[in-house]
Parts: structure tokens; sequence; C-alpha cells
């Protein structure tokens, strides 16, 4: 429970209609989840947005008859109610995002909090972040796209950025806790709806950009501002680590008030990396002057790699002990998950759900097997998603694949068959051929199990972690990994 008008502290601009004298027991931006203070003075706080789908300026009405007497808009209604206290704000997301952290007593300013964005690599590099940091003794928080942990403890993760007040909720439960570090994935989405505001990140890490969500951004261009926009607001205590063989790279950070630092395979670099050795064991590299031999493999893992012994570094960990503790690391469930059978195959599985991302999985398979080994690739697209990739999708699995099997990914409200349809349209002439299509995602799976010789590369590529498939609203038990293993085992 929070006075009012501490809350208010952390806005910079805003407009009082009624008395400042309450104190907030919760604050809620769902119309549904409003539930009255006990007594006069205690009212829940309801900040209305306007979102893409609804409007939460419509909701005021009825959470005032549920009893909640502080509203936080942007319009205030035409005739305010006396009994009820209006915060009248230009932007109520970013409103929210401050108050939220102001409710949480500010809990990212009591441990370093570091965030990734980009479009390939966040979750792998989170994930590792928290794994290296819990085994060199510190108590981590984790947010992704995968689990959050507080620690050890998880918690489910829906969205890969939480809304602000359950963001700031985890952060003061890692606080709590002891956590002392948190790595968290930034999604570009996020950025825009401000749910990262009122958030002091110690650190920066930009992985890369490719052709993603835009659905949501409709621009590239506006895609490439939502993930600048994070570097350019965080504070000159904090680094900025980004890839510079990205060509938006130095993009990302120049209006940053940030201490910059860089990786690179390609050219000099703070953190400059050389790969020395890849295969499905793992992978030999020297960073710097150091030659350290990790167990993931893939030269986009080579990137992971930087990005995490940078950020490390930067955090002040000692050089040595981040490389020793590395080389013991292994790769984030869905993130190039290796799957063995005893005739030699193997299969892969894959959360590569956009055009450049399935490349460079498809690449680094023929990269360590020296494109000498058959590769068969099961992928599909997601429904109510960016339509322009699904041609894309279908032409690099066939440019890099012996076989294709295209099939449904998550449709949720689309027909499964019309996606399809559109995937086919990027499947060239000359490979038709070798291109089956087979909407269950089951029997996909088990086809190419079927079709997979001895020796050979199976990618089960677009879901990776997920273990259910989406329909109509619906989500359904579904597992690639355990799929793969149970064709392998017959």
């Amino acid at each position: 429970m929070k006075p009012l008008d501490l809350l208010l502290k952390s806005l910079k601009h805003y407009e009082l209609i009624g008395n400042a004298d309450w104190k907030i027991t919760d604050v809620v931006f769902d119309s549904r989840k409003i539930v009255a203070g006990d007594n006069a003075q205690e009212t829940p706080m309801y900040v209305a947005q306007k979102g893409t789908q609804t409007d939460g300026h419509s909701f005021i009405p009825q959470v005032i008859e549920k009893g909640c007497r502080v509203v936080v808009c942007e319009d205030v209604p035409v005739n305010p109610s006396a009994e009820v206290t209006f915060v009248k704000v230009t932007d109520s997301t970013l409103a929210l995002g401050n108050i939220a952290s102001a409710f949480f007593d500010n809990p990212s300013k009591k441990l370093k909090l570091v965030g990734i964005t980009g479009t390939n690599g966040k979750t792998t590099t989170v994930t590792l972040l928290h794994k290296l940091f819990t085994q060199m003794g510190y108590k981590t928080g984790l947010l992704s796209t995968i689990v959050n942990k507080i620690g050890l403890e998880e918690v489910p993760s829906t969205h890969t950025t939480p809304d602000a007040v359950e963001l700031n909720g985890l952060l003061a439960r890692m606080v709590e806790f002891g956590c002392e570090y948190c790595f968290m994935e930034v999604s570009s989405h996020s950025i825009c709806q401000n749910r990262i505001a009122g958030l002091q990140f110690a650190g920066g890490i930009f992985s890369n950009i490719t052709h993603d969500h835009l659905d949501f951004h409709k621009t590239f261009a506006n895609y490439i501002a939502a993930k600048k926009a994070f570097f350019d607001h965080l504070p000159k205590t904090a680094f900025a680590l980004t890839n510079v063989d990205d060509k938006n790279g130095m993009v990302m950070v120049q209006n940053s008030k940030a201490q910059i630092s860089t990786y690179s395979l390609q050219t000099a670099a703070t953190f400059k990396g050389l790969l020395l050795d890849d295969c499905f064991r793992g992978l030999q590299m020297r960073i710097n002057d150091k030659e350290v031999f990790f167990k993931l493999c893939g030269r986009f893992n080579a990137y992971n790699l930087l990005a995490i012994y940078g950020a490390a570094v930067l955090l002040g960990q000692p050089e040595d002990e981040v490389l020793t503790q590395m080389s013991t690391l292994e790769s984030a469930a869905g993130r190039f998950q290796l799957i063995h059978r005893k005739d030699g195959s193997a299969a892969i599985v894959d959360y590569a759900h956009t055009p450049d991302a399935l490349q460079n999985v498809l690449e680094t398979i023929r990269e360590i097997t020296n494109n000498k080994t058959e590769v068969i690739t099961v992928v599909g697209c997601g429904g109510d998603r960016d339509r322009t990739k699904r041609p894309e999708m279908a032409e690099i699995a066939c440019k890099f694949s012996t076989k294709v099997v295209l099939t449904s990914d998550n449709p949720r409200t689309e027909n499964p068959t019309t996606i399809l349809e559109e995937m086919m349209v990027g499947v060239p002439a000359a490979k038709k051929k070798n291109v089956l299509v087979v909407e269950n995602r089951r029997e996909a799976i088990k086809t190419a199990c079927m079709l997979l010789q001895p020796g050979g590369v199976l990618l089960v590529a677009g879901k990776g972690h997920e273990n259910y498939q989406e329909i109509n609203h619906v989500k359904h038990h579904f597992d690639d990994t355990e799929e793969v293993r149970q064709f392998f085992n017959e």
C-alpha cells in the first residue's frame, strides 16, 4: 500500500482533479481485476490505457462502480464524479510503468538489471547469463520468453516481456530474495508499449536485427527505431554492448549516453572472437587472447557467447573465471537442441521462426557437416502474424535442405491450409518435388523421422521450447522435442 502523493512523484507531468489523500492498495490496468479497498481512504488505482484492441477509458464507469476511487487517464470523463480523483496524463502506458515501479519501491534500482534486445539470440543469451552468474555463486533473476526465474524458482512466462505491473512485481520478489543481478529479454513490443518505463538498467545488449514483427511495426524502419529507443534511454552509468557485425549495430547506440562497448567475429572490437572449430560437440573459439572450447555449436552461438562474455566482464567479473564457467554452459531448451539417434542421424529442435533465424540454423548445419549430409527441414508459420515472411521461410528451407516438410505451427485463428498455401508461393518450381505438405504437425514430424537416413540431420523449426500448439484461442499440449524423441525411439 502506498500514498497517492508518493506515486505521483514518479510522474513528470500530470493534472490532479480531486484530492490526493488516498492510500493505493493496488495498481490495475485490467478493469476485471479491480477490488475495492477495506476502508474509506483505501482504493485501487485504475490506469486507463488506449490499446490496439480496446480502450481502457471505456471501462472507467465500471471500475468506479466496483469501488475504485483513483483513475489515471488521458481523457477525463465529461462529468467526473466528485468522489473520484482523476490523474490526467498525456500517455497512460508511460505513466503505468513509472507508477508501477514506484508502487514496488523501484526494485530495478536495487539490483543490476541487464536487458538484451534484438531479433535473434535474446533467449539463449539471458538464459546462459542467468546460469553463468548462478554458477559463480550469485543469486540471480531471469525474465525470458521461456520462463522467469527468481533464483532457481521458476515462474511461468506468458510474454517475452511482462506488463509493467507484473514486471516490477517480479523484480521486487527478486530483491526480497536477495538477487544481485537480473537478466531480461526486452522485446520491441515492450519498448513501444512502455512496459519497461520506470526501470533503471545497469546495461543493455544488442544482438542483431532482421525481418520480424512487421505486422506490429508496419515498417522495418519503425522496428529499428523501437530497438534503438532502448539504448537511447540507458543512463550514462550503464553499459551498451553492441554487435558491430550487424549493419545496424552502431546505429543502435549512436545516441546512447551509456558507455559503449562492442563485440565481433569479423572486425576489431572490445570483445573480439575468432571461430577456430565448429562441430556438433561444440566450438573452439579465441576471445581476445584466450582460447576456449564451448559446448554450444554454430556461428550464431559464437555471437551469443561473445555477448555473454562481454556483459559479464562489463559487470566487473574476472575474465578467466568467466571463461572457465562459460565452458560448461549448455544450450537453452529449444535453441539448437540436439537429439541423437542410434543410427548416427540427429535431430535439431530450434525456435527459428524468422527467415534470418531459419537461414542461420540451416547454414550452421551445412557448415558443421561440410554440406555432405542429408538435411530434412520441418517448418511452418504462425497464424495472425506477419504474412510477408511465409513464402520467404519456405524458400529458405528449400534452398538449404534436401527435403522440406511444410506443416502447421501455431495457426491461432487462421486456417492452417491458407498459411501453407502462402508458404508454397515461395517454393521454387525446381524444388517442388522435394517438398511435402503435411498439415498435422505430429504427422509431419513422424514423416520426417521416417524419411531421415542414417547419418542425416532433421531440423524441426519454429516452436523450439514451446510445449503447446495454439488453435482458435486454445493451447493444446504439443512439444516438438517430445515428438522427435518418441519417433526416434520407435
